[in-house]
């Protein structure tokens, strides 16, 4: 099931996508559901064309955890090795916009790069001390994100709160795929239609159970919230004007656009 958030003249809601997303979004419905969509879903019998709605982020997490450096290359790229033990880091609630929002490029960065990750959305009872198989269970999906940093800030400051922490430097979306193997899936980055970015999950250092229990170990998971899985190699800058989009396999794309902070 494709889960989506989305603005109609009602109001927001949850919502199933229905269609075949190869056909575009003119094909594609979403009928409303009736509250949370996890657990049983029920829903109000409302549907509208996806046309004629507004996505948003899929999902309002407590918390964006955040892994370093889960792809070799990636780690290479910038000279550093893949650490022994996930490298963890957190993004704010804040930073969290959905498809079509804006990526604003702050002032006090010159170099704002886009980081291309599949996330993983945690779905109840959440994960406390989870062991492999827990953690399994503890997925209700996938979804794409954009890790967006402002590398000079990474580097200057020696600790990376500030640099991925920004308003708007977590787009998520389009949905929540519910029913995805993540084993083995192509990420890629383009922007303004060129490719940056092109690498498979099977590269991942850490798989998502081993992540997932990791992080339960340091802090409980809720419902809702999300964990971005690491980018290949290929990350780039960004530039106000450009149109950058994320496209995973399985899941669809998320695209965004780039302006400058008034």
């Amino acid at each position: 099931m494709r889960i989506a958030r989305f603005a109609h003249p009602g109001g927001m809601s949850f919502g199933a996508v229905e269609g075949n997303a190869a056909a575009g979004s003119s094909g594609l419905t979403v009928a409303e559901i009736d509250g949370l969509p996890f657990g049983q879903v029920t829903f109000t019998g409302q549907r509208w064309a996806l046309a004629d709605v507004r996505l948003l982020s899929p999902i309002l997490p407590s918390k964006v955890v955040c892994v370093g450096r889960n792809y070799a290359e990636h780690a290479a790229e910038h000279g550093a090795q893949v650490p022994s033990e996930p490298l963890l880091f957190l993004k704010p609630s804040t930073a969290v916009i959905g498809p079509g929002d804006a990526i604003r490029l702050p002032p006090q960065s010159k170099q704002v790069e886009h980081e291309a990750e599949l996330a993983v959305v945690i779905g109840p009872p959440g994960a406390r001390r989870a062991d492999r198989e827990q953690a399994a269970r503890a997925i209700f999906g996938y979804t794409c994100a954009n890790d967006v940093t402002a590398r000079d800030l990474q580097r200057s400051d020696g600790q990376w709160t500030r640099a991925k922490g920004f308003d708007s430097f977590c787009p998520l979306g389009p949905w929540i795929v519910t029913d995805l193997d993540p084993s083995d899936l192509e990420v890629r980055c383009e922007v303004n239609e060129e490719v940056r970015q092109l690498g498979r999950t099977k590269d991942m250092v850490f798989d998502i159970p081993a992540l997932i229990s990791y992080i339960s170990h340091v802090m409980t998971l809720l419902p809702g919230d999300v964990i971005l899985t690491g980018t290949p190699a290929g990350v780039g800058p960004l530039t106000a004007g450009d149109k950058v989009a994320v496209r995973i396999t399985g899941i669809g794309t998320l695209s965004n656009q780039v302006v400058t902070l008034d």
